[in-house]
């Protein structure tokens, strides 16, 4: 029987940045059919190949080949035009747009290559002729997809099918898929697999970089691993584990299992009552929304994103305003008041978007240390900066939260992911706290990182912090978590013991189901 055929093959590609090698000699091929699942930590070198596969960035050594071909891709109009197509982790789209307008969008040398003459403005392309197009490739990879439907109207899992059906609209044949089920319900990510298998099954190629170790296993047919620039191995499914994966990523053992002792729940920290908010739009996103988080315990919050979970977190650290009902920590009414006010509470906060409201990227790594006490001696003293406390403590923290930097002097922007999370976490729970709230800590994290924080929140916990941790991990939440509440469209519509609850009845809530009928 003849070997499956490669269709895309990196060969020897490095690259280099300023005071980086980011790949180093890397080789990877990708057969016809198959799903080559890519794992690493963050800074393994993962983006870096695929942005050159994609053409945004061009190797300093190396060659990119398809279907046996040298190919020079300048940009990814040329990878497109090849066949290369890329999903990425943020998707693409304009909520305002049909999901027919999405797609049509960039696509103007295909309506050339069909013979279509010149390309008339938007308004006036053949709307019914791309629409009828992308029914028939919906059909056909079972992507169940309208073509007439707002996109900021679909769920999440939706959109992310528009993004393949753009990518196959483009005539793909392979794919690569960032971090694809960041964002989906157990039952979305399922529902991802068969659409996977459905694309293979009619010859497409897929890179699937992820950092879930069980949905590699499951989906994979070959597993690719990279550390420091470099891959360290390529193997099947049947012949790996999650703990032999994990440690061919970090390069040590790792313990892939959150090791807790029960909780010791004592007094209530923070109390939420019928807190209402809106979103951006002057929309309700919070409604009606009440519950208690003790000193020493975890109160878990699942929900797919986009259920009020952001706004939620924003009012309750002072970033969001609240229409109604109030909350209190240690029984003070904390309601609409600042971000300094509730920090000098007590209060400590790992943000969802860690860049954004976490972070100063263009500031060195010491100064985003004393972002919440630069007022405040040592750090502050009459208005004027203390270099000399702020770079020793600085120094301090680099040592006992183990953040990688090569300076405390370099800019924030210049760390990986895990290394930017660890600058957070330790600016954090370096000062007096009574409450952690966590939004999404390990959100883009590799396997390394992943098990610092979660190792982080348990002992926080265990040292009588109350901690409200949000995120849209579902094996997180089980794992951290004391008790789990679930919200779906601003509302909490259940909440159990997580000793109590399956990861199907969570799913089930998560998307507006009840277990109970089910």
């Amino acid at each position: 029987m003849a070997e499956t055929p490669i269709v895309l093959e990196a060969k020897g590609i490095s690259k280099k940045f300023p005071g980086v090698l980011a790949n180093d000699h890397v080789s990877l091929d990708l057969r016809r059919g198959e799903v080559h699942a890519l794992l690493g930590e963050n800074g393994a070198g993962k983006t870096t190949l695929m942005n050159i596969l994609y053409g945004l960035y061009k190797p300093d050594e190396g060659e990119v080949l398809v279907d046996g071909k040298p190919l020079r891709l300048d940009s990814p109009r040329d990878a497109i035009l090849h066949g290369i197509g890329m999903v990425h982790q943020h998707f693409m789209l304009i909520p305002v747009f049909s999901v027919t307008e999405n797609i049509m969008l960039g696509s103007e040398t295909d309506h050339r290559q069909r013979g279509a003459g010149p390309l008339p403005p938007l308004d006036r392309l053949d709307r019914k002729t791309v629409a009828a197009r992308i029914s028939a490739i919906s059909k056909q990879y079972g992507l169940e997809v309208d073509p007439n439907a707002l996109v900021g109207d679909l769920p999440v899992g939706v959109q992310q099918r528009v993004e393949i059906v753009k990518a196959l609209y483009r005539k793909a044949h392979t794919l690569i898929l960032d971090e694809p089920t960041a964002v989906l319900t157990p039952q979305e990510a399922d529902d991802l697999f068969r659409i996977m298998r459905d694309l293979t099954s009619q010859g497409v190629s897929i890179i699937f970089i992820t950092h879930k170790l069980r949905e590699v296993l499951a989906v994979a047919d070959r597993i690719t691993v990279m550390r420091a620039g470099r891959v360290v191995g390529t193997t099947t499914p049947a012949e790996a584990d999650t703990q032999s994966l994990a440690t061919m990523m970090v390069g040590r053992d790792v313990i892939l299992t959150v090791e807790k002792g029960p909780a010791t729940p004592a007094d209530v920290v923070l109390e939420v009552d019928q807190l209402s908010v809106a979103d951006a739009r002057g929309l309700p996103a919070v409604n009606n929304v009440s519950f208690t988080v003790r000193a020493g315990e975890v109160l878990g919050i699942a929900g797919v994103q986009g259920n009020g979970q952001t706004e939620l977190v924003e009012a309750l650290t002072g970033l969001r305003h609240a229409q109604a009902g109030h909350f209190s920590i240690s029984g003070h009414d904390l309601t609409n008041q600042t971000p300094r006010e509730l920090t000098a509470t007590g209060l400590a906060h790992i943000p969802e978007d860690r860049q954004r409201h976490g972070l100063v990227m263009s500031f060195p790594v010491a100064d985003n240390f004393a972002l919440c006490d630069y007022y405040r001696p040592p750090y502050g003293m009459r208005g004027i900066i203390q270099r000399g406390p702020l770079d020793q403590a600085a120094v301090k923290l680099i040592q006992s939260f183990d953040v990688r930097t090569p300076s405390p002097y370099i800019p924030v922007s210049k760390l990986s992911g895990g290394n930017q999370q660890k600058v957070i976490v330790a600016r954090e729970l370096s000062r007096p706290v009574k409450l952690l709230i966590a939004n999404q800590p390990t959100r883009g994290l590799d396997v390394g990182s992943i098990e610092y924080i979660h190792n982080e929140i348990v002992a926080m916990r265990d040292r009588g912090l109350a901690v409200l941790l949000v995120s849209a991990e579902l094996e997180e939440i089980r794992n951290l978590s004391d008790r789990i509440a679930v919200m779906f469209r601003g509302e909490i519509v259940a909440t159990v013991n997580a000793s109590e609850a399956t990861r199907e009845e969570l799913g089930l809530w998560m998307a507006g189901g009840h277990p109970e009928s089910a």
